[in-house]
């Protein structure tokens, strides 16, 4: 059976908690084994019979909101696509100096989509999209960037984010 590692998107923020055991509960409920999470932040490996990353996310969301009791967006990458955008990261932030974060997208974005975040940040931050990666090198102040994940979504679609640090950790443990 297939693995897939999802990232839920906006959990554990006011009034939105989910918590482990329940993101584990819900993904057993949508027919998922092997569920294993990471840090309180909405990063979960399934194994599942399902062989369409799109309907592993239709069957994580249908579950999440059964279980949280309202919409959990989620960006669902197989651990090839998970190794493959750590790598990417490596290579795009290997001379950058400031903060790096990935914005992890439901759909891989257009040409046309992609064009409109060119020069989207203030100085010193600029976008590198890969796939349904966005690669988001900022300055060294995350709260003060205006290329955020927000805008990312805005132009380019649903997309959740991770620091690099998360991204790293969890293409070594879940990664193909």
């Amino acid at each position: 059976m297939p693995t897939y590692i999802a990232f839920l998107r906006a959990i554990n923020i006011g009034k939105r908690q989910f918590r482990k055991a329940a993101i584990v509960a819900a993904c057993e409920s949508a027919g998922c084994t092997d569920v294993e999470t990471y840090i309180n932040t909405g990063n979960v490996r399934v194994t599942t019979p399902l062989r369409s990353r799109a309907k592993v996310e239709v069957a994580l969301e249908q579950a999440f909101a059964a279980e949280a009791g309202f919409e959990v967006p989620t960006i669902v990458v197989t651990p090839k696509e998970l190794t493959a955008i750590a790598a990417h990261a490596e290579k795009v932030g290997a001379t950058h100096e400031g903060l790096h974060y990935v914005s992890l997208l439901k759909d891989a974005p257009t040409a046309a989509a992609v064009a409109k975040l060119d020069d989207a940040g203030k100085e010193g931050e600029r976008a590198e999209i890969d796939g349904r990666g966005v690669h988001l090198l900022l300055g060294k102040d995350y709260h003060s960037a205006t290329l955020t994940n927000a805008l990312v979504e805005k132009h380019l679609g649903v997309a959740t984010n991770r620091n690099l640090k998360v991204i790293n950790t969890l293409a070594e443990k879940w990664g193909a």
